[in-house]
C-alpha cells in the first residue's frame, strides 16, 4: 500500500510556501501532519551520512582509469597538483550545499535549491533532464563497471562476453532497486559497510605506495613538472576530468529531511568526507607513480589492477572484487538520493502524483524508485551510453553552478533566512564561476556533443508549458498524469 507524503515545504519562499498543491501543512508552521499520514523517516545518522557521500563519489574511475587529468596537464606533478586543486574546490561546492541544506530543510537538492532561488521553470527543467537521461544513463554506465568487474575473476583467461556483462548489470540494477523499495535502514547500512570496502581498497594500495616510497621508489617523481607542456585547453579539461572523478558531494542534500539534527551533521558530514576523499585520492595518485610511469599509466586500462599485478601477486585477484563493490555503492548512493528528487518533484506537482507516494510500512518512496528501473533498462541495452554522457555532462555543471549562484541570490534576496552554516562569499562566488566557465569551455571545445545536450536540455522547456502550464488538458491526459 502506498499513501501520500505527510511532509512538505520548509521554506517561506514565495514559490514554495503554500504551493504544494495546498494539501500538506509546512514542517516550520507549526501545524500538525494529518493523523494517518505517512511519513520519511529520519534514519540518517552522521555516520550514514558519510557513508552515502563518500560511498557515491568513489566509484569505478580512481580504481580503473585515473589518466584523463595526466593526458591534459602533461607531467606527474601537475596531475597531482590537479587532484588537490579539485579536492578543495570540490569542498568549497560542499559548503555551498552545507548552507542551503541547513537553511532550507527540505530535500531534493539541486531541485529545491533552484526551485527556492530562480522559481519552477528552471526546478524543472533540472528534474526533467535528471529522470529521462542522466540518472538512467548514469546508473548504467557505473553498473556496467561493476558487472565488468564482479566477472573479472572468472575469466581471467579470456575476453567477458558482453552479454554476460549486460545481465549480470541487469541483476545488479534490480538488486538496488528492490534494496532502496525495501528499506531505508538496510540500504544504508549496506552503504556503510560499502563504504568501508572502498576505503579498504584504497589502502590497499596506499600502503604499499607508502612501503615503496620509504625504498626509494622515488624515479617517477623526479623532474615531476618535466613532461609535454599543458595546453591552454588542456588543464581546464583536466580539471573537468577531476571534479568529475570528486562529483557525489551534494548526494546527502538529496536526503536532508530524512537527516538527524541537519543543522549540525550536514556539515559535519561534507567535510569529514571531503577531507578523507581528497587525501584518498591524492594519495592513491601517488601510489601510482611509486610503480608505474606515466607512460605506463596512460597506456593502462585499469590502473588499479595494474598497481596490484607488480607488487601483490596473487592477491591482486581481489582488486576487481574491490572495484566491483566499490560501483555497487555508488550505484546504491545514487538511486537513494535522486529518487528523493523526483519525490519531492511530485510533491511539488512537477511529476505525476503517484510519485510523492510512501509505502505504508516500509517508509519508502517506492514509486520514485522504481520509476528509474525500466529507463535504466532501456538505457542499459540499448542507449550509447558514454556518448550520452557526453552530451549531457555539462548540464549537471551548469545547474550546479546555478544553484551555488542561488546561494548568493538568496543572502540579497532574504538576508533574514536563518543560516546556522554560513560560509564566506567568497567561496560560493569562486565555484559558481568555475562551473560556469567549464560549460563555456565545453561549448567552445566540443560544440557537436554539447550542442546536442544542450538541445535535450531545452526540450524541458515545452515540456514544463504542456504538463504544468496549460490547464486544459483532456481527462485521459490528466489522468495518464495522476491529477
Amino acid at each position: 500500500m502506498l499513501r501520500k507524503a505527510a511532509v512538505t515545504t520548509v521554506s517561506n519562499g514565495s514559490y514554495l510556501q503554500g504551493q504544494a498543491n495546498g494539501r500538506l501543512p509546512s514542517m516550520d508552521s507549526g501545524q500538525p501532519a494529518q493523523e494517518g499520514k505517512v511519513v520519511l523517516k529520519k534514519k540518517v545518522t552522521l555516520l550514514r551520512g558519510i557513508s552515502i557521500i563518500i560511498g557515491t563519489i568513489i566509484g569505478a574511475g580512481i580504481f580503473i582509469s585515473p589518466k584523463g587529468i595526466l593526458k591534459n596537464t602533461g607531467s606527474v606533478g601537475m596531475s597531482l597538483t590537479v587532484w588537490t586543486a579539485c579536492g578543495i574546490l570540490s569542498l568549497f561546492g560542499a559548503l555551498c550545499y552545507a548552507e542551503l541544506g541547513t537553511c532550507i530543510k527540505k530535500s531534493g537538492g539541486h531541485y529545491t535549491y533552484i526551485l527556492e532561488a530562480f522559481g519552477p521553470l528552471p526546478a524543472f527543467v533540472r528534474v526533467w533532464v535528471e529522470l529521462l537521461i542522466i540518472r538512467p544513463a548514469a546508473t548504467a554506465v557505473i553498473s556496467l563497471a561493476f558487472g565488468r568487474y564482479i566477472l573479472e575473476p572468472f575469466f581471467m583467461q579470456c575476453e567477458i562476453p558482453e552479454l554476460a556483462i549486460k545481465l549480470i548489470t541487469a541483476v545488479g540494477i534490480t538488486l538496488v532497486m528492490v534494496l532502496n523499495s525495501t528499506s531505508v535502514s538496510w540500504s544504508a547500512r549496506i552503504q556503510i559497510f560499502l563504504t568501508f570496502c572502498k576505503l579498504v581498497a584504497i589502502l590497499i594500495i596506499i600502503v604499499p605506495g607508502v612501503i615503496q616510497l620509504i625504498k626509494g621508489e622515488t624515479q617517477h617523481f623526479k623532474n615531476a613538472f618535466a613532461g609535454n607542456d599543458a595546453s591552454v585547453m588542456g588543464l581546464p579539461l583536466a580539471f573537468y576530468s577531476g571534479m568529475y572523478a570528486y562529483s557525489g558531494w551534494f548526494y546527502l542534500n538529496f536526503v536532508t529531511e530524512e537527516v538527524e539534527n541537519p543543522e549540525k551533521n550536514i556539515p559535519l558530514a561534507i567535510c569529514i568526507s571531503m577531507i578523507i576523499v581528497t587525501v584518498g585520492y591524492v594519495l592513491t595518485n601517488v601510489a601510482y607513480f611509486t610503480t608505474i610511469s606515466a607512460g605506463e599509466l596512460l597506456l593502462s586500462k585499469a590502473v588499479a589492477v595494474t598497481f596490484a599485478e607488480r607488487l601483490m601477486g596473487n592477491f591482486s585477484l581481489a582488486v576487481p572484487v574491490f572495484v566491483a563493490l566499490s560501483c555497487f555503492g555508488s550505484m546504491n548512493g545514487g538511486i537513494f538520493a535522486v529518487s528523493r528528487m523526483f519525490f519531492v518533484a511530485s510533491r511539488e506537482g512537477h511529476l505525476p502524483e503517484i510519485l510523492s507516494m510512501i509505502h505504508v510500512r516500509k517508509h519508502t518512496p517506492l514509486p520514485a524508485v522504481i520509476v528509474l528501473h525500466p529507463l535504466t533498462m532501456i538505457m542499459l541495452f540499448n542507449g550509447d551510453l558514454y556518448s550520452l554522457l557526453n552530451f549531457l555532462s555539462f548540464a549537471r555543471w551548469l545547474f550546479i553552478g546555478l544553484v551555488v549562484a542561488g546561494l548568493i541570490y538568496l543572502r540579497y534576496k532574504r538576508p533574514d533566512m536563518p543560516r546556522p552554516f554560513k560560509v564566506p562569499l567568497f567561496i560560493p562566488a569562486l565555484f559558481s564561476f568555475t562551473c560556469l566557465f567549464m560549460v563555456a569551455l565545453s561549448l567552445y571545445s566540443d560544440p557537436v556533443n554539447t550542442g546536442i545536450g544542450f538541445v535535450i536540455t531545452l526540450t524541458g522547456v515545452p515540456a514544463y508549458y504542456l504538463f504544468i502550464v496549460w490547464d486544459k488538458k483532456p481527462k485521459w491526459f490528466r489522468k495518464l498524469l495522476g491529477k
